[in-house]
Formats: structure tokens, C-alpha cells, sequence
């Protein structure tokens, strides 16, 4: 059994940590609140708006449709992975890789690949298996629509002028605090609509659809990568302080059992000393 001092020590050093898990629940806690109402009440808009460009897409020819809904053979793959800069948030970055490294295994093996990452921790990792083109690890220092936006511009860029045949998004998409969903949505070619391409016929398009198109791709492309950022990073916040909230517990639970083998550890001395003063007295006795 360990002595006294060291127990005391570790039972020291597990309170410190304590305070450090805490207070970064805390932190998340009051950041993921923010964050999850931002992406609540950004997604019925975009989905709604990503709706109305696959059916206005879904009836024009693919010149009338733009450069970004030309379909094309893929022979090169973009990849654009949000992870996140900080750890301490479970398996909230390895899901991402993991999805990452499986969908290049299952679809991407006769074809090139390459990764523009956003987050520090995915680039880390990935960059030593995957060449990666950029990584845009200061985007969470400034998330703004219009930084997210550029980083978009960059991209649709990079697929008009046939530099990539195919572009995916590869993030975690928030459900709730303890749950992170790791999501593959395809960005470029834009996905054709599925079902009935008459559902247009709802909407009444002034000046024209030809017209319309030119500014309502981009910006719903734009919008689809802010929403994915501020879906990661919503889902940072809950799994960063699902897992604060786990290390306080295992903290706790482990502090408790120290205490426990302390005051055994504490009791067995005393009673000890107890006894070789009563044999001391009883010698003197003899």
C-alpha cells in the first residue's frame, strides 16, 4: 500500500484536475448555448434555400445551370474536413477522421484525392496520409459568414475551372450536447433533385430562372459551408463538455477511492502506533 504522503499527493493533484474539467464544462456549456441557437435558426433557412436551387437547377440545361451543376467524370476528389482546433472533446475529431479515411477507402480508391482541411486537429493527423491543398485552421478565430465565405469562394473556384471534378464536405453534424453525427454531404456538382423535377412549378421566378441562377448558386453554396462550420462547431462545444462533464465524474469516483484508501492507510498507522505503545508498557511492566 502506497505511504500516506503519496496518497495525499494524488488525491491533491486529482482535485486540481477537477477544477480544470469543470471550469471547461462550464465554458462550453455557456458556448454551446450560443452556438446551438445559431444553428437551429440557420437551418430551415438553408435547407429551404438549398430546396429551391435543385429544383430551379433540376429544369435548366447544364449551360443555363452554370459551371457548378455541370457533371463531369470524376478523376479528382476535394475533400473539405471541419474538425476542430483544441482536444479534450472525446471522439469528436476522430469521427470526423475516421469518416474521412473510410469514404476515400469505399469510393475514392482508382481516383486523386485531395484535402482542404478547417480545424487544426484534422489537419494534424490527415496531412500525414493525404497531400492537403490548405489548411484553415483560423476560420473558428473569425466565424462570420462572410470569412466562411471566402473560403467558399475558393473552392466553387477551384471546381469551375475543372482543377476538381468532385467537391464533399466531411463534418459532424449536432444532434444534442452527447450526440455528434459525422456527416458527408456533396458540395460541387450540385445534386440534382430526387423525385418529381415538376415541383418548380410552385414558385414564380422574376426576372428568370437563367437570371436568378447566377446569384442564388453562390450564395447557397456559401451558406451551405457556414452551416457545416457551425454545425462542427456547435457539436465541439456538446461533446467538449459531455466529455468535461465524464472527466469530472471519473475525477470525483477516483478521489473518493483515494479518500477512501487514505483514511484506511491513516486508521492501519494509528492503530499500529497504538499497539507498540501498549507492548512498550506491558515490557516496562514485565
Amino acid at each position: 500500500m502506497a505511504n500516506l504522503k503519496e496518497i495525499r499527493n494524488r488525491i491533491s493533484s486529482i482535485g486540481s484536475t477537477m477544477q480544470i474539467t469543470s471550469a471547461m464544462k462550464m465554458v462550453s456549456a455557456a458556448k454551446l448555448k450560443k452556438a446551438q441557437d445559431a444553428i437551429t435558426a440557420m437551418r430551415p433557412y438553408s435547407s429551404k434555400l438549398t430546396e429551391l436551387l435543385q429544383n430551379l437547377s433540376a429544369t435548366l440545361d447544364s449551360d443555363a445551370g452554370g459551371a457548378y451543376s455541370k457533371q463531369r467524370e470524376v478523376s479528382k476528389v476535394l475533400l473539405v474536413v471541419v474538425t476542430s482546433n483544441r482536444g479534450l472533446c472525446g471522439g469528436f475529431n476522430s469521427s470526423v477522421i475516421k469518416e474521412t479515411t473510410q469514404n476515400i477507402a469505399a469510393n475514392y480508391q482508382d481516383v486523386d484525392v485531395d484535402l482542404l482541411t478547417i480545424g487544426k486537429k484534422g489537419n494534424d493527423i490527415l496531412s500525414k496520409s493525404y497531400p492537403v491543398i490548405d489548411a484553415r485552421n483560423d476560420i473558428f478565430d473569425n466565424l462570420t459568414f462572410d470569412y466562411v465565405a471566402e473560403v467558399a469562394e475558393k473552392i466553387m473556384k477551384l471546381y469551375s475551372d475543372g482543377t476538381y471534378d468532385k467537391i464533399e464536405i466531411i463534418y459532424n453534424r449536432f444532434k444534442n450536447a452527447a450526440t455528434q453525427i459525422p456527416q458527408v454531404e456533396q458540395f460541387l456538382p450540385i445534386k440534382p433533385v430526387e423525385g418529381d423535377t415538376n415541383a418548380s412549378a410552385d414558385y414564380i421566378f422574376e426576372p428568370s430562372k437563367e437570371k436568378i441562377v447566377l446569384e442564388l448558386i453562390p450564395k447557397s453554396l456559401k451558406t451551405q459551408l457556414y452551416k457545416a462550420v457551425r454545425d462542427s462547431f456547435a457539436a465541439e462545444h456538446g461533446a467538449r463538455m459531455t466529455a468535461m462533464h465524464k472527466a469530472t465524474d471519473n475525477a470525483t469516483e477516483l478521489r473518493d477511492e483515494l479518500l477512501l484508501t487514505y483514511n484506511k492507510a491513516r486508521q492501519a498507522a494509528i492503530t499500529n502506533e497504538i499497539l507498540e505503545i501498549v507492548g512498550g508498557a506491558e515490557a516496562l511492566k514485565n
